[in-house]
C-alpha cells in the first residue's frame, strides 16, 4: 500500500472571481493563476508573475518531497527506459534524386541528426546536428525541416522555448554555412518552390495561430518577403505544403470540421493563389494531384466517412468532381499518399487499420495484408513520385515496429528495419486482446489491451486504462518500449476506443463532441466496468491516464465514478475547459468552438460544458491518487488550469489519494525537447504509479 507523506501540500489563495453568462452566476476562486502577461511568460518563463512561480515552485517542492523516497525506483525506471532504446539509432534512408535522406541518433546524444549519402553509396553528410543546436539552451525543439528540390539547401524550424513559436533558418548544405536571414515568429512548415530559392512559411499571431502565408526568397532579409494569403476567420488555421509531384504549391485553411484548398504552380512561387472550392461548414477536404486531375479526399456529398474524387484542375466548382473511390460507411478513409501510377489510402474500421493500394492505370486495387487485427498499420510518405516502392510501418502493442518496402506492382515486402530493444525483448511472452464493452445508449465500445503471457488476471490486478476521445484522434495499439516496465511488474494495459476518435468512422467522432461529449466519458468508464467483468482487474483497482483532452477525460470520469480508481496520471490535462471556451483571446479557443461549442453566444454549449468540465464539476468525493503535469510554455493547453485544478480539489474535495502537481517552469505542451529528458518525466509518472500501487521496486 503507499503511505501518505509527512510534508502538507501548498494552499493556494482563495480570490474568487464572479462571472454572470447566460443568467447563471459563477465563481472561480483561482483565477489570479492566470498571468495577466501570460503571452510574455509563455515564451520568457522568467517573466511568470512571482507570486504565480512562488506557488508553482511550491507544488513542485512538494511533489518532489513525495517523490524523493522513489529516487531509487525512478533510477532503475529510467535504466530500464534507456534500456530499450538503441541509442545510436537511425531511419531508413529515403532516396530523392541522387541522394538519401535518414535522421539518427549519436550514442548518448539528446537531439536528432539530419543526414544524408550519395544514393550509389559514400560518405555521411551531416546536414543538421541537433545536440551542437542545442548547445547552451534550456530547450530545444528541432520541428519541420525539408531540404530544396536543388538539394543545395536546408529550411529547418527551432523552437528554443516550448512555445512552439518557431524560427526559421536556411543552411547552404556545400558548405554548412547558414545564411543571415532568420525568419520568426513562424509555425514551422514550410514548402519550397521549385526554383529552389523560394519557400512559402506560415506566420502565426499574437494568439499564436497561424493566420499568413508569406513567400521568402533566400538572400533577401525576412522583412521583405511577401504576404501571399491571410486567414480571416480566427477559428481557421493555415498550412503550406508542396504535392507529391512536385508540381503545386497548396495553401490549407481549416478547423476541426471545415477546410478550404489554395494552390499555385511550384515553377510559379509568385502566382496568385486559386481556390479549388470555397469553404462551406462542415465540409473537409484535402488534394493533390495527378496528371490533369486532382484528387480530393472529402467528406462532401453526405460521404460521412470520406471518399476520393477526381476534379479538373482550375475547376473551382464542387459540381465538377466525380467519383473515384465510393463512400463506404464505417469505412473511414484517413488519408491517402499519390504517385505516379499508384494511389494508396489509410483506412479505419472497428479500431483496425489498412493499407490499400489501387492502380491508377486500370482501377484495380487491394489491401496489404497484415498478421493481426491489433496492430497499427501506418503509411510512410516518400519523398519520390514516380516509383513503385510504398514504405509503411506495422507495430502491435508487443510488436516493436518494423518498417517495410512495398512494391506495389509485383506484391514483394521487403523487412527494412525492426526497432531494436537492446536489453531484450520476446513478443511471444505477451498476449493482446480486443474486447467490446457496452455504453449506456448500447454503443459497443472498442477496448485493446496486453499482459504478460503468464499473467492470470484477477480482481487484485493493476491495470492502465488509456484514453483520449477528442478531435477525431484515433488511438491505435501501437509499439511503446515504455510500457512494457509496467507490464513486465504484473500490469495489464488497455486502451478504451472512446467517442471522440474515430477509431469506428466519423460517426464516431461526431457522437463524441459538442451536446454528446459526455458519451466520451461514459465510454471510458464502461470500458473500465467491462475490464472488472471480464476480470482484467477489480474495482479501485485501475489507473487512468490521459494527456491533454485525454487529461479532460480523466478529469471528468473521476467526477463520475471516482471509486473506479486506484490512481490517475493527467498529463497537461484540459481541466479548465469553460473558462477557456469562454475567452475568445487564447490561443486555440475560436478554432476550437467547433470541438466544445461556443458559449459566449450558445446558452446550450456553455451548459452542456458546465455539465462536465472537471474544473467546474470538482466537489467533495473520495479522489484517488492523482499527478497532475503542466508546463509553463504551453500554448495549447495553459500551466494555470492544471494548476487551477489541483488547487480546488484540495480544497473542495475529498481526496483520500495523495494528489501531486508538477510544472515544467521551462517546457510546454510536449514537455522537455530531449529524448532521455523525456524519459525522467515518463520514469517520473510511472515512479509514482507504482507508489501508488504498492509497488518498491
Amino acid at each position: 500500500m503507499a503511505t501518505t507523506p509527512t510534508s502538507h501540500p501548498p494552499l493556494a489563495s482563495r480570490q474568487p472571481v464572479t462571472d454572470v453568462r447566460h443568467g447563471i452566476t459563477r465563481t472561480d476562486p483561482y483565477a489570479w493563476l492566470r498571468d495577466e502577461n501570460w503571452r510574455e511568460a509563455m515564451v520568457e518563463p522568467d517573466r511568470l508573475d512571482p507570486a504565480i512561480r512562488d506557488y508553482l515552485e511550491a507544488e513542485n517542492a512538494y511533489a518532489d518531497s513525495v517523490m524523493a523516497p522513489l529516487e531509487s525506483l525512478r533510477a532503475s525506471l529510467v535504466a530500464e527506459l534507456r534500456g530499450r532504446i538503441r541509442e545510436d539509432d537511425s531511419s531508413v534512408p529515403s532516396p530523392d534524386g541522387p541522394w538519401a535522406y535518414y535522421s539518427r541518433y549519436r550514442e548518448g546524444g539528446q537531439h536528432v541528426l539530419l543526414c544524408r549519402r550519395p544514393r550509389d553509396g559514400g560518405d555521411e553528410q551531416i546536414l543538421l546536428d541537433g545536440d551542437a543546436e542545442a548547445e547552451g539552451t534550456e530547450y530545444f525543439q528541432l520541428g519541420a525541416a525539408s531540404h530544396s528540390p536543388d538539394h543545395r539547401y536546408l529550411a529547418w524550424a527551432e523552437d528554443r522555448a516550448g512555445a512552439e513559436s518557431f524560427s526559421l533558418r536556411i543552411r547552404e548544405l556545400e558548405s554548412g554555412e547558414n545564411l543571415a536571414e532568420t525568419i520568426r515568429p513562424a509555425r514551422g512548415d514550410i514548402a519550397w518552390a521549385n526554383d529552389g530559392k523560394t519557400f512559402l512559411y506560415t506566420v502565426i499571431d499574437d494568439e499564436h495561430r497561424p493566420r499568413w502565408v508569406y513567400r521568402h526568397e533566400l538572400g533577401t532579409p525576412a522583412a521583405a518577403d511577401v504576404c501571399v494569403y491571410t486567414e480571416a476567420d480566427a477559428g481557421f488555421f493555415l498550412g503550406v505544403e508542396r504535392t507529391e509531384s512536385g508540381r503545386y504549391l497548396v495553401i490549407d485553411s481549416h478547423d476541426h470540421t471545415t477546410s478550404e484548398v489554395r494552390w499555385l504552380p511550384a515553377d510559379e512561387p509568385a502566382a496568385e493563389p486559386r481556390l479549388i472550392a470555397p469553404r462551406e461548414r462542415g465540409i473537409e477536404y484535402s488534394a493533390s494531384d495527378h496528371g490533369d486531375d486532382w484528387l480530393i479526399h472529402t467528406n462532401a456529398d453526405d460521404a460521412e466517412d470520406f471518399t476520393i474524387v477526381r476534379a479538373p484542375i482550375g475547376a473551382t466548382d464542387r459540381g465538377d468532381w466525380t467519383p473515384l473511390v465510393v463512400h463506404q460507411p464505417g469505412r473511414l478513409i484517413e488519408g491517402m499518399q499519390v504517385y505516379a501510377d499508384w494511389l494508396v489510402r489509410q483506412e479505419l474500421e472497428d479500431a483496425e487499420s489498412r493499407l490499400v493500394i489501387r492502380s491508377l492505370t486500370t482501377g484495380e486495387e487491394y489491401t496489404i495484408d497484415q498478421p493481426d487485427p491489433c496492430v497499427e498499420v501506418s503509411l510512410v510518405g516518400g519523398l519520390e513520385y514516380r516509383t513503385d516502392q510504398l514504405r509503411f510501418v506495422i507495430s502491435g502493442f508487443a510488436q516493436p515496429a518494423q518498417v517495410f518496402d512495398y512494391d506495389m506492382r509485383t506484391g514483394e515486402r521487403t523487412l527494412r528495419k525492426t526497432q531494436a530493444i537492446p536489453s531484450g525483448h520476446d513478443p511471444e511472452q505477451y498476449v493482446s486482446r480486443r474486447l467490446m464493452a457496452t455504453a449506456p445508449d448500447g454503443e459497443s465500445v472498442p477496448i485493446s489491451l496486453f499482459h504478460r503471457r503468464d499473467l492470470v488476471p484477477d480482481a487484485q490486478t493493476p491495470l492502465l486504462l488509456y484514453g483520449y476521445g477528442a478531435y477525431g484522434i484515433s488511438d491505435l495499439p501501437g509499439f511503446s518500449p515504455n510500457r512494457l516496465s509496467l507490464v513486465d511488474r504484473g500490469f495489464v494495459y488497455a486502451i478504451a476506443h472512446v467517442r471522440g476518435g474515430k477509431e469506428r468512422g466519423y460517426r464516431w467522432y461526431r457522437q463524441g463532441r459538442l451536446s454528446a461529449k459526455a458519451n466520451t466519458f461514459s465510454d471510458y468508464i464502461a470500458c473500465a466496468r467491462a475490464l472488472i467483468a471480464a476480470g482484467y482487474t477489480g474495482t479501485g483497482r485501475i489507473a487512468a491516464h490521459g494527456g491533454s483532452a485525454g487529461g479532460m477525460l480523466v478529469g471528468a470520469v473521476l467526477n463520475r465514478e471516482p471509486a473506479l480508481f486506484r490512481a490517475a496520471i493527467a498529463d497537461v490535462p484540459f481541466v479548465d475547459v469553460l473558462n477557456t471556451m469562454l475567452d475568445p483571446d487564447l490561443p486555440l479557443t475560436p478554432p476550437e468552438w467547433p470541438e466544445w461549442g461556443n458559449p459566449i453566444e450558445d446558452a446550450q454549449a456553455y451548459a452542456d460544458i458546465a455539465d462536465y468540465s472537471p474544473y467546474d464539476n470538482v466537489a467533495p468525493r473520495e479522489y484517488p491518487h492523482l499527478l497532475v503535469t503542466a508546463g509553463v510554455s504551453d500554448p495549447r493547453v495553459t500551466y494555470w488550469e492544471p494548476a487551477k485544478w489541483v488547487a480546488r480539489l484540495r480544497s473542495e474535495g475529498e481526496p483520500t489519494g495523495t494528489v501531486l502537481l508538477h510544472t515544467n517552469m521551462s517546457a510546454g505542451h510536449g514537455g522537455p525537447g530531449g529524448r532521455f529528458q523525456f524519459l525522467e518525466e515518463v520514469a517520473y509518472r510511472y515512479a509514482f504509479l507504482l507508489w501508488a500501487y504498492g509497488f518498491t521496486t
